[in-house]
Parts: structure tokens; C-alpha cells; sequence
């Protein structure tokens, strides 16, 4: 009977789901999360600002960055928008 071959397996990875959540990754590969403040308390705000909130921003500096990538080490691997490709329902 044939041995099996001596390569060690490497070990699968779990992703911090809250990470997962609040990062996406560019198609060039950056790394760009979502504004804070946009969920409660905005009613005196200006539309323009509000507006601002729903865009997203880079991700700076290089110590976030190399814990972002520690904690979701597969994150580059997913769309940006998962929902979507469900087929399911979109809101």
C-alpha cells in the first residue's frame, strides 16, 4: 500500500467577522473602510454632509493596515459587495 507523501498541511485561517465587515479591499488592492456617524443623530446636518458619509476612505496608516490584514487574512479574495451575488433579494 502506498504511503501518503509527508507534506504538511498548512493551517485554514479564521477571519474576525467584525473586521470582514467594516473593510474592503480596491481592485488594486487597497484598503478602504466606511465613515463613522452615519447611523443616528444626523437630523441637523446638511444634506451635502450627510451625502459625504456614504463614501468610503482609505485606510492610512500602515500599523491598521497590517492588523486589518491579519485579522481578515482572506479578505482580498471576496467582492466588495457579497449581498449582491447571492441572487437573492437586494434592498
Amino acid at each position: 500500500m502506498p504511503r501518503k507523501s509527508t507534506k504538511t498541511k498548512k493551517y485554514k485561517l479564521k477571519t474576525h467577522k467584525a473586521t470582514a465587515k467594516r473593510f474592503r479591499v480596491t481592485g488594486s488592492g487597497k484598503l478602504v473602510r466606511t465613515k463613522g456617524g452615519k447611523s443616528h443623530l444626523r437630523r441637523r446636518r446638511s444634506a451635502r454632509s450627510k451625502a459625504l458619509y456614504s463614501e468610503m476612505v482609505e485606510v492610512k496608516g500602515a500599523g491598521t493596515q497590517k492588523r486589518v490584514r491579519r485579522l481578515a487574512p482572506y479578505l482580498h479574495l471576496y467582492k466588495a459587495n457579497p449581498s449582491a451575488d447571492r441572487g437573492g433579494k437586494s434592498k
